[in-house]
């Protein structure tokens, strides 16, 4: 078993530099002087490693906790696209990419949560270099094509898409267009996904618990990869 989501802290890059700001944690008890420890905690909906609900880009969608649970386990597909990455931050994962992976290893099974392994998890520990903000605020980081997810959630009737970034939209996206594609058809996004080094890119299958946020537009998650 491994598991795919970072520790929640208030050092996790976060797509708006305003949210940031935004997590807070207080200490209510503690042992010595309560009998018990207990903390409050403040953070955004899209924060650290977390899921994006259909409602939020689409009105009327689901929001979290109607996102059915039968959707939330599947087969995991894990991508590379490192190497296409290296030579260009704002790489944009492209249909010819799955096309290699099914090569490799057969058809995209209907149900599946696919995960792209970009390779930039492991810039997580400098909110600046994994933002990747140039001087005028846009940042670089790679994504899905439109292409790619249309291929996915027409021809290959996915029920999840991640990556190892801040958005499945490459950095310097302006209109989300993935974002909107995607959710509109009722795939979930996960972002900020960690360890996919640790899990084959075959065979392993996906559990995905988000917290159930009544009303949410996304949540904090877990995501475990459940090895063979």
């Amino acid at each position: 078993m491994v598991d795919l989501a970072h520790k929640i802290n208030a050092d996790a890059p976060c797509f708006d530099l305003l949210e940031g700001a935004t997590f807070q944690i207080e200490t209510t008890a503690t042992i010595e002087k309560d009998g018990h420890f207990t903390r409050k905690i403040r953070m955004p909906e899209h924060y650290g490693t977390h899921i994006d609900a259909p409602a939020h880009f689409i009105s009327g969608a689901w929001t979290v906790e109607h996102i059915p649970p039968e959707r939330l386990v599947g087969p995991l597909v894990v991508l590379d696209v490192r190497a296409q990455v290296e030579g260009n931050y704002d790489y944009q994962i492209s249909i010819g990419d799955f096309a290699r992976w099914e090569k490799s290893y057969g058809v995209i099974p209907n149900g599946a949560i696919v995960m792209a392994r970009t390779g930039w998890d492991a810039r997580w520990n400098s909110a600046k270099d994994y933002r990747d903000a140039d001087a005028n605020g846009v940042m670089h980081f790679p994504g899905y094509s439109v292409e790619a997810a249309r291929f996915l959630v027409e021809e290959r009737k996915i029920v999840g898409i991640g990556i190892d970034t801040l958005s499945i939209d490459s950095g310097p996206s302006q209109n989300f267009a993935v974002h909107h594609y995607t959710l509109a058809h009722s795939v979930y996004q996960l972002e900020n996904v960690a360890n996919l080094g640790l899990v084959p890119e075959h065979g392993a299958t996906a559990v995905v618990a988000p917290m159930k946020l009544e009303g949410g537009s996304g949540a904090p998650v877990r995501i475990l990869a459940l090895l063979r």
